[in-house]
């Protein structure tokens, strides 16, 4: 099958996004860093962070040659796996370590950039931070679509079958890999979560609580290693989470598309749009700027001039994209619409519920004057009200891209077979998908510059630049919990829409490699067991996810206090505090506690397969997706808004910082924290990583499982 000349715009659009990225972190190296003492304490930050990460990928590559090899056992010795399966997996993991890496690596450049250009103006201090978080969303969707077109060129030339069967053996071989890109993001997300929340909350704790100095005071042990844990989690831990978020959406309209009937347009849909989205999201990105004294409205403002102005541009270009790629079927780009406008409206309703500039935030803080119990009650009721506005969100998405690119009530023939109508309208489903994420190098730009504008806060803090950097800083960083729960809503939203594509792919290819039909209906005990034992899977993870932030926070906890206690003349500065022994804690802690977690996400979809058999896999996949949606929303919003209630009282509300009310909200901080930056953000992996574990697995399932011998 000869490729269209067009498609060789998809290489071309990853190569110019990778070369602005290369342009913006070249402009960014070459701003000042400012004092010796500003190159020192960058220096410790950016040690730690690479000396993580080197340890986390010694043991994340173990885990991966291990899979690896039982991959090619399965698909060479058993022939119950396509034998492209252990390669796909192994570049799909190796392309998201390496957006993290990248992203990681220019974050801990900027951070003493960002602080020093904050001391000429809040503007420069704006443009150098968000230009680095640009370096990951161009880096993201470069590598992103380099890879989706790499893999598909090699396997045109590879498979061996001709016309719509070719397509729909390559787009199915295509899904494999993001079980590679999903489970280096799980790791990466469960990882670098654990590490930055138990530095977090250790520091907070003893140093803001116990000991009542400042935010990043050099005095506090733990302020190093809570610095290292922002670049390590919060960018390295992001960029491979929507790495995988972005590649999974595409691949998953891509099966969609070629089992829906559309050949190669609906193939060539997905990639253009994305294709169109780096185009969109570079202009936007040029227009992000702010005046001195701006308040977080502003801020607020001028980030939403360059995503909106990005999201239109994208809308108007997919029209005639649509209307030429797929003859004029119009009613898919209803379902891109739905896609970008849910994405907007996400990201507005996280804005609400977790920025102090608005009611729910204000009101979380003022519950801080009765008390930590109270404050931490409001979080929780705040997280769970917040659901009502994402689920609705989706749920308005996925009925109306459903029925706008032709879907029917008709879903089986009588044959039992899936309708042509039901596969047309899960292809907009998955379209919206796309859509909501086409826009993702600047909206990933905003959630990355976060951590780097949380950085220069500390490094100011921490050599002692004038309070009015700190200021600058603090607005900057304010700002970025606010950005960096509305990405963590872009992730989750388009996570539940790839889920429900990636489950009716399972199905297909069930279905395809199977000669009974399924009984998906909630009368079969196989279906209704497997709904069980996903819901159970997303609180069972949450739990674990959570007691590995207490357990390696703990013994943060011991050694600053342990620090303070035995080193004299810390608290007058007359002493250094051991920086290394917080930071190696948290290596190790992270380290040890994220195996379990990420493991079981492989462990259970392959355990259900193997004893119910692929009904209660569908089942599974159902009960993770909706519950893990649910859940994840509420964590990533009552974390979010906790954080901000906090920063809220430290710019003078509520008796200010020191204050019994500023205690308070720490201490709803320190439980915000794992929420939603450890847990919370990993769901959305979980959900994505269950379906691909699951066609992954489909042959070895359906040629062993209990339910066969009964």
């Amino acid at each position: 099958m000869n490729i269209p000349s067009i498609f060789w715009l998809v290489p071309a659009a990853s190569v110019v996004a990778l070369g602005f990225a290369y342009a913006f972190y070249r402009k960014m190296k070459r701003q000042s860093e400012g004092t010796e003492r500003m190159r020192e304490i960058a220096g410790h930050v950016r040690a730690g962070a690479m000396a993580y990460l080197r340890q986390q990928y010694k043991v994340v590559t173990v885990v991966f040659v291990v899979l690896a090899l039982f991959f090619a056992y399965l698909a060479y010795v058993a022939g119950v796996q396509n034998p492209w399966v252990p390669f796909a997996f192994l570049t799909g993991g190796f392309f998201s370590g390496l957006a993290g890496f990248f992203g990681m690596k220019t974050a801990t450049y900027a951070s003493a950039r960002t602080a020093h250009a904050a001391q000429q103006s809040l503007d420069r201090g704006l443009r150098v931070a968000f230009r680095s978080g640009a370096v990951m969303g161009l880096v993201v969707v470069g590598l992103g679509l380099l890879d989706i077109s790499l893999w598909y060129i090699v396997l045109n030339c590879f498979v061996d079958a001709s016309g719509a069967q070719k397509l729909v053996i390559i787009t199915t071989t295509m899904l494999t890999f993001g079980m590679g890109a999903s489970t280096q993001a799980l790791f990466a997300r469960v990882g670098g979560g654990i590490y930055t929340k138990a530095a977090d909350v250790g520091a907070d704790l003893v140093g803001k609580v116990e000991a009542g100095i400042p935010e990043d005071d050099p005095r506090n042990p733990a302020t190093i290693a809570d610095n290292v844990g922002d670049n390590v989690g919060d960018v390295a831990g992001m960029g491979a989470d929507l790495y995988e978020s972005y590649v999974g959406s595409i691949l998953a309209t891509f099966a969609l598309g070629a089992v829906g009937g559309y050949g190669w347009g609906g193939l060539l849909l997905p990639v253009a749009l994305a294709v169109c989205g780096i185009i969109c999201s570079i202009i936007g990105s040029f227009l992000v700027k702010t005046k001195e004294n701006a308040t977080q409205q502003s801020l607020l403002k001028s980030l939403r001039t360059g995503t909106y102005t990005a999201a239109v541009l994208s809308a108007i270009l997919a029209a005639p994209l649509t209307y030429f790629i797929l003859d004029g079927h119009m009613g898919v780009y209803v379902a891109i619409l739905c896609g970008l406008i849910g994405g907007c409206a996400i990201g507005y309703f996280t804005e609400y519920y977790t920025s102090d500039t608005y009611k729910p935030t204000q009101e979380l803080a003022a519950a801080s004057e009765t008390g930590s119990a109270t404050i931490i009650i409001g979080g929780i009721s705040l997280g769970l009200k917040s659901t009502l506005t994402s689920i609705l969100i989706v749920a308005a998405a996925v009925l109306v891209s459903y029925f706008a690119a032709g879907g029917s009530m008709e879903i089986v023939d009588e044959a039992g077979a899936f309708t042509a109508a039901f596969n047309q309208g899960l292809y907009g489903i998955g379209i919206a998908g796309v859509g909501m994420l086409s826009t993702l190098g600047i909206t990933l730009a905003t959630d990355a510059y976060g951590p780097v504008a949380d950085n220069a806060g500390g490094i100011a803090e921490m050599s002692g630049l004038p309070e009015s950097v700190r200021e600058r800083t603090d607005a900057l960083d304010s700002l970025g919990n606010t950005t960096a729960a509305t990405g963590k809503g872009f992730a989750i939203g388009s996570a539940s829409l790839t889920a429900l594509a990636l489950l009716v792919s399972y199905v297909n290819i069930v279905a395809e490699k199977s000669e009974t039909a399924l009984d998906l209906s909630l009368t079969n005990p196989l279906m209704l067991v497997g709904l069980f034992l996903g819901a159970m899977l997303t609180f069972v993870f949450s739990a674990l996810t959570m007691s590995a932030v207490q357990t390696a926070a703990q013994s943060i906890v011991v050694e600053v206090r342990r620090q303070f206690k035995e080193i004299a003349g810390i608290m007058e500065y007359k002493a250094d505090p051991d920086y290394a022994s917080c930071v190696s804690l948290c290596t190790k802690g992270a380290l040890h506690e994220m195996v379990v977690p990420a493991l079981l996400a492989i462990i259970v979809p392959l355990a259900t397969g193997l004893v119910l058999g692929p009904t209660g896999v569908v089942g599974l996949l159902g009960g993770v997706s909706v519950t893990g949606f649910a859940m994840a929303v509420f964590m990533s919003n009552a974390g979010g808004a906790w954080d901000n209630a906090k920063k809220y009282i430290e710019g003078g509300h509520h008796g200010g910082k020191g204050s019994e009310c500023h205690k308070a909200a720490v201490v709803g901080d320190t439980v915000g924290d794992p929420f939603k930056d450890t847990s919370g953000p990993s769901l959305n992996i979980l959900i994505k990583l269950c379906s691909t574990v699951s066609i992954v697995f489909s042959g070895l399932i359906l040629s062993f499982n209990l339910m066969n011998l009964l």
